[in-house]
């Protein structure tokens, strides 16, 4: 699972994690439905927002959810998930960014990619999976043409790139790809005016996510010698980090010109938790379930560094090392935890490390430790403003 929002379940309120699995589940069966099985492979965080914005410009409509079976990312349970023209939209737009993904892994010649054979069956996949959301996309009346444009434009940006280059010269395709997704939400839930704020929003959406990326893949890029925007420019993290949040600015006051009727899904994600996400990028972020030891080193941002928030620290202390099993016993403690799910949805030892592992779709993710109300205003609360629209005091 990728993405650049994702939300700490342990943060939202209980009604708010209802409706984010309710997207995230819809997505992933409107892939199955319309494309196939493997197809669900490219379910991600990100690809939800576009389901949450249709119905938030919607409101809840009759036959906006339907029933799903047991899955074990569930604990085997049923939900509610969301269907319609919103996540059949988030299924073609996630095909064909994850198209462009594909095909961008396999010019990098990235891992496996690197052999012929494997590259070449990457490449068909590819070209199924901008089939597919093409047909998809057209059926909605959206063109994803504008996708793939994007994505074709963005090799010759790269190798035009050079020091001293602007970083948002780089990110415009990105830009324009988020711009256009976002933009279409309007159409399909019938709101016309909204086409420019979200338009406005979801390039800014794009910018993060391109940059974000970069900074986060920036040391492993170096080590592979693979190509990287803020390298190739000799962009100072110190102005990656300008540029993220002020695209985080931009699209909070997007969404304040976006009419919504029910908004607050919308709130949490893209103001909220897109902030952390950037906290989260630059290591300037804290989390109460992340035990004693915090975020990993390397990063100017994080704890010690020469950016850190009050000045370099002292290193972590070393996690205390754990008595390890053996091959056969750690074997057969993998197979009773995969049996019983507590893999997927439950808190569990390491079956060889023994160390403390939370299930996939129980992670916390960047959990805040702050007041308990926190997890409550998110339901209350409908536009932040400047600060927290809590009453609690604290920065949630």
């Amino acid at each position: 699972m990728f993405g650049i929002v994702r939300p700490c379940t342990h943060r939202l309120s209980e009604g708010l994690k209802a409706e984010w699995m309710a997207h995230l589940c819809g997505l992933c069966l409107a892939l199955r439905s319309d494309h196939g099985q493997f197809a669900r492979i490219v379910t991600n965080y990100d690809g939800l927002i576009v389901s949450v914005l249709t119905e938030a410009q919607t409101g809840r409509v009759a036959g906006g959810r339907r029933t799903a079976g047991p899955c074990p990312l569930r604990a085997m349970r049923t939900a509610p998930v969301a269907r319609g023209e919103g996540a059949r939209l988030a299924a073609a737009v996630s095909l064909v960014l994850a198209s462009a993904k594909v095909r961008d892994h396999v010019a990098d010649r990235d891992g496996l990619l690197a052999h012929r054979p494997v590259a070449a069956a990457a490449r068909r996949v590819a070209a199924g999976w901008d089939r597919a959301g093409a047909r998809s996309g057209a059926a909605l009346g959206f063109d994803t043409s504008v996708l793939v444009d994007a994505v074709d434009r963005q090799a010759g940006i790269e190798a035009l790139a050079v020091t001293g280059t602007g970083l948002l010269f780089v990110t415009e395709p990105t830009e324009t790809a988020t711009a256009a997704a976002f933009a279409h939400t309007a159409v399909l839930a019938g709101r016309p005016g909204n086409a420019a704020p979200l338009a406005e929003a979801g390039r800014l959406f794009g910018r993060l996510a391109h940059l974000l990326d970069a900074v986060e893949d920036q040391r492993a890029d170096a080590e592979a010698g693979a190509w990287n925007p803020l390298t190739v420019t000799g962009t100072p993290l110190a102005e990656a980090r300008r540029l993220c949040d002020d695209a985080v600015r931009g699209v909070r006051l997007a969404l304040a010109d976006t009419e919504f009727s029910d908004g607050k899904l919308v709130h949490v994600l893209l103001v909220h938790e897109l902030r952390r996400a950037v906290d989260r990028a630059f290591a300037t972020d804290s989390c109460a379930h992340r035990g004693a030891y915090g975020p990993p080193p390397g990063n100017p941002y994080a704890p010690g560094g020469p950016h850190a928030p009050g000045g370099p620290a002292a290193p972590p202390p070393e996690p205390p090392p754990r008595d390890r099993r053996g091959l056969i016993a750690g074997c057969l403690v993998w197979a009773g935890l995969a049996c019983t799910c507590q893999m997927c949805c439950g808190t569990y030892d390491g079956p060889w490390s023994r160390q403390r592992r939370e299930g996939l779709c129980n992670d916390p993710g960047d959990c805040c430790d702050c007041c308990d109300c926190c997890s409550n205003c998110s339901d209350s609360c409908s536009n932040c403003g400047d600060g927290c629209c809590c009453d609690c005091g604290c920065d949630c």
